[in-house]
């Protein structure tokens, strides 16, 4: 009987051990909720000065953390999500087709690169790399465990949402409001797997137009004659980034969670308010940074096209109300979060991005020297004051933020002769 009580009591410590270590392991790794909302410029937060909408959990969450006022996107949604999937440019992959991902690259995201660190991996809202009801599998492909996406051009994501769920469509949402249904999988997937590293990546369908290439129109909400403006989305997409942080507090997960949001390119230019006959009417967007009016930039290569918000915030970790001024492109998230995670990208790769995870941290360090964007076959390399594009024009954005004025080669001054220089030889490493 002595024995089979030492035995027994030998055990129980043993898996004692063996809980105690996986759980120091899942605390020396912090978890990751990513938010990336669509089509939000600057200007739409009252954070980054915006004063035409509110956002008072953006502001709280920029209080308590830091905003980076020098990030930048590609113009349009589909080349940032690839770039921000894989640490490289879409010039870099091939430019891969609109609605498309490079196969050979499936297994280098950086779901995958979290995963293999340990990380449960989940995304809700959108997709956009595939058809869902062609390729159900596709988010468990490129990494994640758990996916809730609207399906991209087959049917609506707001009001009587057409949602898959791990590769099903669901039945149950036909009365829900398609971001709640995102984020509440989102918050389930939080609680479910609290005691081990998560990424959970918010693709949030806010603040993007509704769908308009269907047969039939896709439905206004309940008691509505008209879809909703574009105010009244950024306002929705703020009271759910809320929500999920109130969660993380709720389990206590913030101390161990880092938080990023930030946009996939600038404010739309207009948005669908109404269809009518077979057609869709729009309303211009333009936002006010106090006195100043901004039209949205989204699809053009100038700031408001391209320059996003990004707040990071980790409490104990990130010193709050602090403003950061370094250069941050898409490609930089997945070498942070693989560095931040204790992970290794994907052996072979050639990445573009450069971490930030010593930026975020406090550190003075600067790793990136220039930002590159791309549209098509136009593209463009920038430091916080100079942009050079490919076909030779160079700006002083500090003195001409609107473009107006490329400086002229034979008018170059020393600095814009060192800038040009510079930017030139970036342009190669690039596009060679």
């Amino acid at each position: 009987m002595p024995r089979l009580i030492a035995r027994a009591v030998l055990i129980a410590t043993l898996l004692f051990a063996a809980g105690a270590t996986r759980a120091n392991a899942a605390a020396s790794k912090p978890n990751f909720l990513v938010f990336l909302a669509d089509d939000v410029g600057l200007e739409a937060l009252r954070c980054y000065g915006g004063t035409s909408y509110k956002t008072p959990c953006l502001d709280k969450l920029a209080e308590e953390g830091c905003r980076f006022i020098h990030c930048y996107s590609m113009p349009m949604c589909y080349p940032t999500r690839v770039t921000l999937f894989t640490g490289q440019y879409p010039a870099r992959l091939g430019r891969p087709k609109w609605g498309s991902f490079p196969k050979k690259h499936n297994k280098e995201t950086f779901a995958h690169v979290l995963k293999k660190a340990g990380y449960a991996t989940a995304v809700a809202g959108k997709w956009q790399l595939t058809l869902l009801k062609k390729n159900p599998s596709h988010p468990q492909k490129l990494g994640f465990d758990e996916s809730c996406l609207f399906c991209w051009h087959e049917g609506p994501r707001y009001y009587q949402p057409l949602i898959m769920q791990n590769g099903k469509i669901r039945d149950d949402v036909a009365d829900r409001y398609g971001p709640d249904v995102y984020y509440e999988f989102l918050i389930d997937f939080i609680e479910r797997n609290k005691d081990r590293p998560f990424l959970a990546y918010y693709s949030m369908a806010l603040c993007h137009d509704v769908t308009d290439d269907l047969k039939k129109p896709v439905p206004y909400g309940p008691g509505k004659d008209r879809y909703d403006t574009f105010q009244e989305m950024v306002e929705a997409m703020d009271v759910r980034v809320g929500r999920m942080v109130a969660a993380l507090d709720r389990l206590g997960l913030r101390e161990n969670t880092l938080i990023l949001f930030l946009g996939d390119n600038g404010s739309p230019r207009g948005s669908i308010i109404r269809a009518k006959n077979g057609k869709y009417l729009r309303d211009p967007v333009v936002s006010r940074m106090g006195e100043r009016r901004v039209p949205g930039g989204k699809g053009g290569l100038t700031d408001t096209g391209t320059r996003v918000p990004l707040i990071a915030a980790w409490k104990g970790k990130i010193t709050g109300g602090t403003t950061r001024s370094d250069l941050i492109e898409m490609s930089d998230f997945l070498p942070t979060l693989a560095e931040l995670a204790g992970a290794e990208p994907s052996p072979g790769v050639t990445l573009d991005g450069r971490s930030f995870a010593a930026q975020l941290l406090g550190s003075d360090d600067r790793h990136r020297d220039w930002a590159y964007c791309e549209s098509g076959r136009k593209s463009w390399v920038r430091t916080q004051r100079w942009k050079l594009y490919n076909d030779g024009r160079l700006f002083d954005i500090k003195n001409d933020p609107q473009e107006k004025r490329p400086v002229p080669l034979e008018r170059d001054s020393r600095e814009s002769a060192a800038a040009r220089k510079k930017l030139q030889t970036a342009m190669k490493t690039v596009l060679k």
